[in-house]
């Protein structure tokens, strides 16, 4: 019996280390982004490869084996999303109640000490980080050293550039 609880125990832990964090909107555009594989890209290869058949001997037909690559990139890109979003834990950044704690999907504002310079994120997973648009990856620097504090906190971060000192000056959940 005490085998067989641990082993329930063992799974459970593991589909629950299987979850990947994403917000709302980032499973949106995985939804949108799975939406447009299956209806244009998929029907789209499909055809090139028709109309590549079409033209008689495949074995030196350079659209047929280009629309064949394709179809496969397409194919694997829909399974690498579908897991994705089976596997995801969608969170709400707007229904978060963190108490002005930094957590994922918050929008933090920063001051950095030395500059003054005032730069804000939104910490997001993985697949939805973009620093052009101040998205930041939950696992980046940045993002664990900012988890936890609260306005007014100092965070010290290490980066590849060197370590940069920083004053949370808000909290957001939008």
């Amino acid at each position: 019996m005490g085998v067989a609880l641990s082993f329930v125990v063992f799974l459970s832990f593991l589909i629950v280390m299987a979850t990947i964090p994403i917000t709302k909107r980032g499973a949106e555009l995985l939804k949108a982004e799975l939406h447009r594989l299956k209806t244009v890209e998929r029907p789209s290869v499909i055809a090139a490869i028709s109309e590549a058949r079409a033209q008689g001997d495949l074995s030196e037909n350079a659209e047929y084996e280009a629309a064949k690559e394709r179809q496969g990139f397409i194919e694997g890109r829909i399974q690498e999303v579908e897991g994705k979003l089976s596997a995801a834990q969608v969170i709400d950044p707007s229904s978060l109640h963190a108490e002005g704690r930094v957590v994922f999907g918050s929008t933090v504002e920063l001051e950095e000490e030395e500059s003054g310079d005032k730069v804000t994120y939104q910490i997001v997973g993985e697949d939805e980080a973009d620093l052009k648009l101040g998205l930041v990856n939950i696992n980046s620097p940045i993002a664990r050293a900012l988890i936890g504090k609260e306005e007014g906190d100092s965070v010290e971060v290490r980066a590849p550039g060197g370590v940069k000192t920083y004053e949370v000056v808000a909290v957001r959940y939008i």
